[in-house]
């Protein structure tokens, strides 16, 4: 299956990505070739690095034409404006950040404003010149008025409620963008668009008044311009905001509720990327990141959180990798107490336990400095030498164990289908009982 680039949104407000996890869309090497998602889980960076691969997604864009020399939405989007309010945008719905509108740079919107509204002219047939010059101002105005306001209301009304997005959309806009910011920047562009309407309006009506002469009547309208003009230089960097968080979130990995997916979970080099070149058929492009610590969930930088976050709100199976051989860099003993509270919090999700590495395993457990091999912990002891019960044994070096891992996984994804199709069975019958 084709991979897409993600695109670099170069978004100031927040440092992380969510590029910093590894996103590919692939087909599982299998006898009936199922389709399956993949994602490659790390935590805790202290550096941020990107990959540059993420699952193929569109864009939708917004069309206008203009009437009565302002912007109206044509086609699908006049639908969509009209059938917004029928209803909130059900909870469990996604991809509501491929359906954002297109929005203009603010040097575009105003640039575009002024040289429309100055090919206005006077209303036909009058001809008292400063009725007219009067007429012509009260006009441009309000034409300027309207090209500003227009596409900024329309920005505040298409841009989705957070309160009635997926949890998972929800936490990638509070830690990708900031807690509070995508509500924050929605209501500076709307709070401009007051700013402007009003100012408009104001200008318009002392330009149309009566006992103004023609002089007066061009002053008044260029005093209008100017006002207009300096409100939106002054805040219209707020649509500039705007357009980089559109981007922003257009850039975001496209899941899809209905297709199994499986998320791959570990520290940091253990040989996830290396697994999910196996099986793929992707050659995805990986640099890792520092893993998760032990630590409390108040104390997680985002990308734990972002982590825990698609465990928690996305139908995921998870395959949990673990290196023993000590080239990974995390200690045996802190794999093992990190791998019990992800499976303790998460034992609702389809798992399975990979041992990575094992041409490079010893007879003799490794042992960290920094760790006490004398604990009494004959649990942990175990899982030194063997890790997790039940866990497949691979290598890729020598490709031992690698034909099981693709049954098992494969096995493992088609029982996530079945789950995924029970639960919209259920979901159906009890909207038909409502």
């Amino acid at each position: 299956m084709a991979l897409a680039s993600l695109l670099n949104p170069g978004y100031p407000v927040h440092p992380l990505n969510i590029c910093d996890f590894l996103c590919i869309s692939l087909s599982l090497l299998s006898s009936n070739n199922t389709p399956a998602g993949f994602v490659a889980a790390e935590f805790l960076p202290q550096k941020v690095t990107h990959p540059t691969l993420c699952f193929c997604q569109q864009i939708q864009t917004t069309a206008y034409e203009i009437v009565n020399g302002s912007y109206v939405p044509t086609g699908d989007s006049k639908q969509a404006s009209k059938t917004k309010d029928t209803g909130p945008m059900p909870l469990e719905a996604v991809g509501a950040f491929q359906k954002l509108p297109m929005v203009m740079p603010s040097f575009d919107i105003l640039y575009s404003a002024l040289r429309k509204a100055k090919r206005i002219s006077a209303t036909k047939g009058i001809a008292n010149a400063a009725k007219r010059e009067r007429n012509r101002g009260a006009k441009q105005l309000d034409a300027l008025m309207k090209e500003i306001a227009v596409p900024l209301r329309t920005y505040k009304e298409n841009f989705p409620n957070k309160k009635h997005l997926h949890p998972y959309e929800r936490s990638l806009i509070e830690l990708t963008l900031g807690d509070g910011n995508y509500e924050e920047v929605l209501g500076k562009v709307d709070t401009l668009r007051k700013k402007v309407v009003s100012v408009g309006k104001e200008h318009a009506s002392l330009c149309a008044k009566v006992s103004l002469s023609k002089r007066e009547a061009e002053e008044r309208l260029s005093e209008g311009m100017k006002k207009i003009e300096e409100i939106f230089n002054h805040e219209g960097k707020a649509v500039d905001e705007l357009l980089n968080i559109a981007k922003t979130l257009r850039a975001m990995p496209v899941v899809d509720l209905e297709t199994p997916t499986l998320c791959l979970v570990g520290a940091p080099n253990v040989g996830k990327s290396s697994l999910v070149r196996l099986l793929s058929t992707g050659k995805p492009e990986v640099t890792d990141t520092p893993g998760l610590l032990r630590r409390h969930d108040e104390d997680r930088n985002n990308l734990e959180k972002l982590t825990l976050a698609v465990l928690s709100h996305l139908p995921t199976a998870v395959l949990y990798v673990h290196d023993l051989s000590g080239e990974c860099g995390t200690s045996p003993s802190d794999q093992f107490i990190i791998y019990n509270e992800m499976k303790e919090r998460f034992a609702d999700h389809l798992w399975l336990d990979v041992v990575s590495k094992c041409d490079l395993l010893n007879d003799t457990p490794v042992v960290f400095i920094t760790e006490d091999s004398n604990a009494d912990n004959f649990e942990l002891a175990k899982y030194r030498r063997m890790g997790p019960d039940g866990a497949i044994r691979v290598s890729v070096k020598s490709e031992m164990g690698i034909d099981e891992l693709k049954t098992r996984v494969h096995e493992l994804l088609v029982t996530q289908s079945a789950r995924i199709k029970d639960s919209e069975s259920k979901e159906e019958n009890l909207e038909v009982l409502r």
